[in-house]
């Protein structure tokens, strides 16, 4: 089955190959024989139900500084003349990438658009977990600054992070004392017009934050992810180390209570975050990492398996 697949990301000239899960994706759908387009999310157009981009045609390979060949730029029918959409540029999740998800929710009938499009506007990271609450640590979604105190005293020590962050960017921890958190919540609110995220600080975040990986539902792997000297966040964009891992009882509890219903809102490809073996803290349905660090520690070929699963549902759309 040689799939078209146009790939909506950041710039290629940019990325880091030996960590990124969307080249480690590219790579494996070459090798599958599958042609690839790549094009930016600003580059969509849309006029009289056709969504087109200017996309360019790419080869890939795993050679640091050499790892692509683009040819020039053509006019792609997203809903005629490509099979697959992998939506994977990076958030913020803002308002452009909000749009970009209700124009490609326009072609997924025609289109397998990974992850689905709809699904992705209404599951962002932070607010999706929350229908999983009995699995997160204490939270709070606020703006309030009288709120946060409330719950400062009543847990103790507390992280308060952009409901709509990523990377590990803007996490602060709060000591029990409360110092500076009057001044952390000015700052969020005059940079964020929506509610932030309070949680519980959980001292198990020292013993790592597991990444495990689903792939259209099911498990297919999971890193244990640790902070750097000095810090308290563990993502590997911000200095965190990987470990190779097993999941817990609890962990596997998680999976198998988020599997069911992942796999019915098209979400092919997610990571979701446990810190301490038991406590659920985010589902990344956007543009989910982690795959190359599991690939090196376990061997598993998780690339492969997300393209088993893309495949399968093109097929089937196929023979309805």
């Amino acid at each position: 089955m040689a799939l078209t697949v146009a790939v909506q990301m950041d710039p290629l000239e940019t990325i880091n190959i030996a960590g990124d899960s969307s080249f480690a994706l590219m790579l494996s759908a070459q090798q599958r024989g599958h042609r690839l387009f790549h094009y930016a999310a600003e580059d969509l157009n849309w006029s009289d139900g056709k969504l087109w981009t200017k996309a360019r045609p790419v080869t890939v390979q795993r050679v640091a500084g050499d790892h692509f060949t683009a040819g020039a730029p053509v006019s792609l029918d997203l809903g005629a003349e490509a099979d697959v959409v992998l939506m994977r540029q990076d958030p913020p999740f803002d308002l452009g990438y909000i749009t970009a998800t209700h124009l490609l929710e326009r072609i997924a009938d025609r289109t397998l658009v990974v992850n689905d499009p709809a699904s992705v506007r209404n599951a962002p990271e932070k607010v999706f977990v929350l229908d999983y609450a009995r699995f997160m640590p204490p939270t709070l979604v606020t703006r309030s600054l009288e709120e946060a105190r409330a719950f400062l005293k009543e847990h103790g020590a507390i992280v308060v992070k952009p409901l709509h962050g990523n990377g590990g960017k803007a996490i602060f921890r709060v000591g029990p004392e409360g110092e500076n958190l009057s001044a952390l919540i000015e700052v969020f609110n005059q940079t964020w017009r929506e509610p932030h995220m309070v949680q519980a600080f959980l001292p198990g975040v020292a013993q790592g934050d597991k990444r495990i990986v689903l792939v259209d539902g099911e498990v297919a792997g999971a890193i244990n992810r640790l902070p750097g000297e000095g810090e308290f966040r563990s993502n590997l964009a911000v200095g965190g180390s990987a470990e190779k891992t097993e999941l817990t009882a609890r962990e596997r509890e998680i999976c198998e209570a988020l599997g069911p219903e992942l796999k019915r809102r098209g979400l092919i490809f997610v990571g979701i975050d446990v810190i301490a073996g038991q406590w659920l803290t985010e589902i990344n349905v956007t543009s989910p990492t982690g795959i190359v660090a599991i690939e090196r520690f376990d061997g598993t070929g998780v690339a492969g398996l997300i393209w088993d699963a893309i495949e399968r549902r093109v097929a089937e759309r196929g023979e309805r």
